[in-house]
């Protein structure tokens, strides 16, 4: 069995962040999200992986590299444009050959990994397996309606009047039969091969398409608030470790996480937290579901349910809570005094804030 992770697309629902990196590499819990789904996938027992990139290919390339750091073997598929999901299944034809694969997005984030579903899958063998998950807004999904034995009967991408709740995950698993689906589809009103349009294809010809309702933890992480919501999910299951060093002036409270080169000087670190080595934080109060990566300086500031990337600082600013801030950040302080800053900084930004 194969796997082929979906890492191109532009990422609008993240930038300024995405303008100048990959959406699949902004970091959770100072590790890109996209490492969260390769590792599920060697963990399945899957090491035959082809990636699909676009645009950000040489960062990502960069990243993952051969994948034998994950215990993988890496093929890179190279997408000119993001033309939909089937597409992506339609190029990678010659790495995929008639192999069983799983297609995993490599911006979501699912809690427990996909192990027991791929074994399920391996067991049975339908022709396609889809997830499903139930969202309070169906609109932004593909939408699947079930019929009252639970058996798939119809998929919408993206609906404006969805006929269920139930929105489909992105991990699908796929025996070669979707090859000839792909190939039959036309593009939708988007200019794209959905994938929503091969699997209604595959129902349509009475093919064996199965669907796992998962009450587990799923999230797309393309937009500011799920990526903090995935933060925060991570960062609980976190163990407490101080690797770096902490003064006694300073102090750390539950799940904290110092990473080995980290400071922390007069400040006062309540968990979940992780900081990054080479991140200094002093006389500072960072506070539960934050993550600061490496290479930080955070002085005479307030944090909070927040991830900063690399090599940013933030003086003196009072507090900040529910932000993202890019890489090589500079937020200082300017006249005013709120009581809070939310922010969404992309990379080398420099913002001046009043406390």
């Amino acid at each position: 069995m194969k796997a082929l992770v979906l890492a191109g697309g532009a990422g609008t629902r993240l930038r300024p962040i995405t303008h100048t990196s990959a959406k699949q590499l902004v970091p959770v819990a100072n590790k890109p999200v996209l490492f969260y789904g390769l590792e599920s996938i060697a963990a399945a027992g899957i090491t035959d992986v082809g990636i699909v990139v676009g645009d950000t290919a040489a960062e990502i390339e960069e990243e993952v590299g051969d994948g034998s750091k994950f215990g993988l073997g890496v093929t890179y598929i190279p997408q000119e444009r993001p033309l939909g999901l089937a597409h992506a299944v339609l190029i990678a034809r010659e790495f995929l050959g008639d192999d069983d694969f799983v297609m995993y997005l490599g911006d979501n984030f699912v809690v427990g990994g996909i192990s027991d579903l791929v074994d399920a899958f391996r067991a049975s063998r339908p022709d396609a397996q889809i997830l499903l998950t139930r969202v309070p807004d169906p609109r932004s999904f593909g939408v699947a309606q079930l019929d009252p034995s639970g058996r798939v009967v119809s998929l919408e991408e993206k609906p404006e009047h969805p006929k269920s709740d139930l929105a489909l995950v992105g991990v699908y698993l796929f025996t070669p039969v979707i090859h000839e689906a792909v190939r039959a589809i036309k593009p939708s009103w988007r200019g794209e091969l959905e994938i929503t349009h091969a699997l209604q294809h595959l129902i349509d010809i009475r093919a064996d398409v199965r669907s796992t309702i998962i009450d587990g933890y799923w999230k797309d992480t393309g937009n500011v608030d799920d990526m903090l919501e995935v933060n925060r999910t991570v960062l609980e299951g976190m163990r407490r470790r101080i690797d770096g060093e902490v003064d006694d002036a300073s102090e750390t409270v539950g799940r904290v996480v110092i990473e080995e080169g980290a400071r922390i000087a007069n400040s006062r670190i309540v968990g979940p937290v992780v900081i990054g080595s080479g991140t200094v934080v002093s006389d500072s109060y960072v506070g539960p579901f934050t993550s600061v990566a490496e290479n930080c300086r955070i002085t005479d500031s307030e944090l909070e349910f927040s991830i900063v990337l690399r090599d940013s600082s933030i003086d003196g600013v009072g507090r900040i809570e529910c932000s993202l801030i890019g890489r090589h950040v500079e937020v200082t302080p300017t006249a005013g005094v709120p009581s809070a800053h939310r922010l969404v900084l992309g990379d080398h930004s420099k913002v001046q804030i009043r406390s």
